[in-house]
């Protein structure tokens, strides 16, 4: 029996503490609320950007709209030098979708339509046909609050849009040419029959929310599937979800930072998790993975003990950072689209990716960090590599690799229909995923 088979004891309630995060995260915005609070039920301190960094040992976590980093020093000597290393976890909280526009209200052949925008690259077929809620951010007037501004999340899984597909009668050569796509012409929402609208999105979205339309002053408003993550399989074996990729990965990534500072061991670096928005559309935010999120919290940390740049500089050399993201497992249908020498198998551990060309930013030291954390976590590690013939996709790992000079190595659990509404994991791999991600956060 293998050692990730002995977890078994775990996999139910992973899998089913993963389907309740996801059902409660339809946005990067919820992801990183439902996230926090883990966290802080599991006796994490949540601090604001614009307060002081906390001097005394302890566990604690901030928030940037959609992105979330969280730390502990409370197992390290009051004493501990100032250039204590970091061993970082990194994932992403965007998944793509279909996001309203500003001006979105529009009429058409007696449908009231909803103009959006596709966020990310989406299979966008996976979108037809489905009932859709509305979820996300608004900033409302308050003259009580810094700026003038008030945020708020706000979600509605009433079954509002759909995007319904033409019928084959219309067009028979969707059986042979396949299906196609205009992002304009063929995507938008359709949330009422009839002409005159009663009223507009803005008016709409301001009753949501408690507030006067003249009073919501902006929105960030994207589409979810309402079908529920749930368990599926001869056995239950598999979660089907929306949004795996990645809130699958900042959910192992939560589950092993409270388990490295529940159990720390010998551990003498700072254990670190960061979940970054809009990897999906590049990361160039002030919340994404190019931005300062990391390296002034880092930075931060480092002053906090007593320390200066040079400690920061001297920190970030020893330190290590797994970037995790989502990884194909091996098709049964597409077997030719995998690298023929590196199958992936769902449930069949953690995944290491390889890109010689950076689209990873995995190196041997890197690999061998991430290989021995799924040593000392039992758990078997499988790697990635993509047909030398097929373009790879990219990751959080490069662009932290670049801004922090620290090594890196980006790893994924095995996933099926990645970017699609409705995607599959395994359920033994998310054990086995949040395990070998705690015994990289607290090395023995």
């Amino acid at each position: 029996m293998s050692s990730l088979t002995r977890l078994a004891t775990q996999v139910g309630e992973v899998a089913d503490g993963l389907c309740a995060y996801l059902d409660a995260s339809p946005s990067p915005f919820h992801a990183v609320r439902s996230a926090a609070d883990l966290l802080v039920r599991a006796g994490f301190t949540e601090i604001d950007e614009v307060d002081p960094t906390p001097t005394e040992p302890g566990h604690y976590v901030v928030l940037r709209g959609g992105s979330l980093l969280a730390w502990s020093t409370a197992h390290l000597p009051t004493d501990r030098p100032a250039h204590t290393a970091y061993r970082v976890v990194g994932a992403h909280t965007d998944s793509p979708n279909l996001r309203i526009k500003p001006q979105p209200d529009w009429s058409r052949s007696g449908w009231q339509m909803l103009g959006v925008e596709v966020y990310g690259g989406a299979l966008t077929n996976s979108w037809l046909d489905r009932d859709l809620g509305l979820s996300g951010r608004v900033a409302v007037r308050n003259t009580d609050a810094p700026g003038g501004i008030s945020r708020r999340l706000w979600r509605c899984d009433d079954p509002l849009l759909r995007v319904s597909q033409l019928a084959i009668h219309l067009d028979r050569t969707v059986r042979t040419d396949g299906l196609k796509l205009n992002d304009q012409q063929h995507l938008a929402p359709h949330w009422s029959p009839g002409g005159d609208a009663p009223r507009t999105f803005r008016e709409w979205l301001a009753a949501q929310v408690g507030t006067a339309p003249e009073d919501l002053l902006g929105f960030d408003a994207m589409t979810h599937d309402l079908t529920p993550a749930r368990r599926i399989g001869g056995e239950g074996e598999l979660v089907a979800s929306g949004r795996l990729d990645n809130l699958a990965t900042s959910y192992a990534a939560v589950r092993a930072l409270l388990q490295a500072v529940a159990e720390p061991g010998g551990a003498s670096t700072v254990p670190v998790i960061v979940l970054f928005d809009h990897e999906e559309v590049g990361s160039s935010s002030e919340r994404g993975a190019q931005s300062t999120f990391l390296p002034a919290w880092l930075e931060r940390i480092v002053l906090a003990a007593g320390g200066g740049r040079e400690d920061y500089w001297r920190a970030l050399a020893g330190s290590v950072i797994a970037s995790g993201d989502m990884a194909h497992a091996t098709h049964p249908n597409y077997p030719d689209r995998a690298e023929p020498e590196h199958p992936i198998l769902m449930n069949g551990g953690p995944v290491l990716k390889v890109n010689t060309n950076l689209r990873y930013a995995t190196d041997s030291v890197g690999a061998a960090a991430f290989s021995l954390a799924c040593e000392q976590a039992g758990v078997p590690m499988q790697t990635f590599v993509t047909r030398s013939d097929l373009p790879c996709g990219s990751t959080v790992g490069p662009v932290t690799s670049a801004l922090t000079g620290a090594t890196t190595v980006d790893f994924g659990a095995p996933v099926l229909s990645m970017h699609s509404t409705r995607e599959i994991c395994g359920t033994l791999d998310q054990a086995g995923y949040a395990a070998a991600l705690a015994a990289f956060l607290a090395p023995a």
